[in-house]
């Protein structure tokens, strides 16, 4: 997902929220086509790890393609359609897990260390009397 440029990528852990599967990895993208690399990059790697889908869907207008891998359903959304069906809100209740990309947390831990650390202030020595 994240080779392909996918944002916004979510884990929710639905384990102790329904029966019909255990994780939604959600993610959203920018274009049709964006949709269709990101889907088409998750099934090649999952069938390099022996993992074939069960079910797919949304390949003809690709808004909105779901990969069912039985205890993991992957939902790759043009943003758009994300927004729309709110997918994230829908299963509010769920355990959350941001992905991040990689290489992007280096310049995020240093941003937040520019905003979030601030150097103290010196102490003006006073002389003794």
């Amino acid at each position: 997902m994240i080779s392909k440029k996918a944002i916004d990528i979510v884990i929710l852990d639905l384990k102790k929220l329904t029966s019909a599967t255990d994780y939604f990895v959600i993610c959203s993208a920018d274009s049709d086509t964006q949709v269709k690399a990101i889907a088409d990059s998750v099934q090649d790697g999952m069938d390099e790890l022996g993992e074939r889908v069960w079910h797919h869907e949304g390949y003809h207008a690709m808004r909105w393609i779901v990969l069912d891998y039985v205890d993991v359903v992957v939902h790759v959304f043009h943003k758009e359609e994300r927004s729309f069906y709110n997918l994230d809100r829908l299963w509010g209740d769920a355990k959350r897990t941001e992905v991040l990309d990689p290489l992007e947390v280096p310049s995020l831990a240093a941003k937040k260390s520019r905003t979030m650390v601030r150097k103290p202030k010196k102490k003006k020595q006073t002389k003794p009397e």
